[in-house]
């Protein structure tokens, strides 16, 4: 794994698709941390069963030191050094941080809609409380602006990463929307529970993920779609390269709903913030740059 750390080869690995990190080379890291450290950041995140974004193949392991430990500088670990010991847990043998903790040290490397993606999947798993949150928000903390930028957009009501991604895309373009909208009909009888509903219209925006293809989700679909027509409501359904490549098309959409003008302008804000996503090749190569790494002198040794 590095210097010094070894584990047994194990066959059975998915090539095609490797989670972000292994246990057993997270066991190996931890060698090199004294019992005060911990994994914190997107790897405390990823061992409390938190969805990510796309995370690049390099993205190092976070390990949080105390002050006066020995910083490991070697490929594949960043470490970040605590004047106290974070507060930690530990899951399947590994110290990890607590969620709020690893959300503020995640805070300091990702995107603003990365986080707000996050925190939403950590407060709808119920590993974190708003409150919780708010209170290290306000501290002087590397990632604490981040994050309390972030908690100003989150919703615990969004199931997915991706419905996180299409609320923020309509809610910087000032487009007012209301998350997991339950429609009924004229006897109370449910309807649809939609993704968002554009306040003050007739229109249902939804994100299809890659399970609405198949057959037998889409036959469901389409009986949906029929009811919600029937009660008046249009559906519009939307897939990840329409939230990130053809993100004019959601708002032109909402436009025509609302009966404003379109003003394709709104979108930048959108794409500016994109530029900063994990969710973007752009937004992983910036991530990766704003993390420092060691000396080619430091690694080697």
């Amino acid at each position: 794994m590095t210097y010094g750390v070894h584990r047994p080869a194990r066959a059975g690995v998915d090539a095609d698709h490797p989670p972000p990190w292994d246990e057993d080379d997270l066991s190996g890291w931890q060698l090199l941390m004294t019992d005060v450290g911990c994994l914190t950041g997107l790897t405390a995140l990823w061992m409390h069963g938190v969805p990510l974004p796309p995370l690049p193949e390099d993205c190092p392991v976070f390990l949080a030191l105390a002050k006066n430990d020995p910083r490991p500088m070697r490929d594949g670990v960043h470490t970040s050094r605590h004047v106290h010991p974070v507060a930690h847990e530990v899951l399947r043998g590994l110290r990890v941080a607590v969620v709020p903790e690893a959300l503020t040290a995640a805070a300091r490397w990702t995107g603003l809609v990365d986080m707000v993606a996050i925190v939403d999947a950590a407060l709808r798993l119920g590993l974190v409380s708003l409150e919780d949150l708010e209170a290290v928000s306000t501290t002087r903390r590397p990632g604490s602006r981040r994050l309390r930028a972030a908690l100003a957009l989150v919703d615990a009501r969004a199931e997915s990463l991706w419905e996180s991604l299409l609320r923020v895309l309509h809610v910087v373009c000032d487009i007012e929307v209301e998350p997991q909208w339950v429609l009924t009909d004229a006897d109370g009888v449910l309807v649809a529970r939609a993704d968002l509903w554009v306040v003050g219209t007739n229109a249902l925006h939804e994100f299809d993920g890659d399970e609405h293809e198949k057959v037998p989700r889409r036959v469901v679909d389409r009986r949906r779609d029929r009811r919600v027509d029937r009660e008046g409501y249009v559906r519009r359904g939307y897939t990840a390269g329409d939230v990130i490549h053809r993100a004019v098309t959601v708002l032109e959409d909402a436009d025509r709903s609302l009966g404003r003008t379109h003003d394709p302008a709104r979108i930048r804000e959108w794409h500016r913030l994109l530029q900063d996503s994990l969710f973007t090749p752009a937004g992983r190569t910036a991530f990766l740059s704003r993390i420092p790494v060691a000396s080619p002198r430091r690694r080697a040794a």
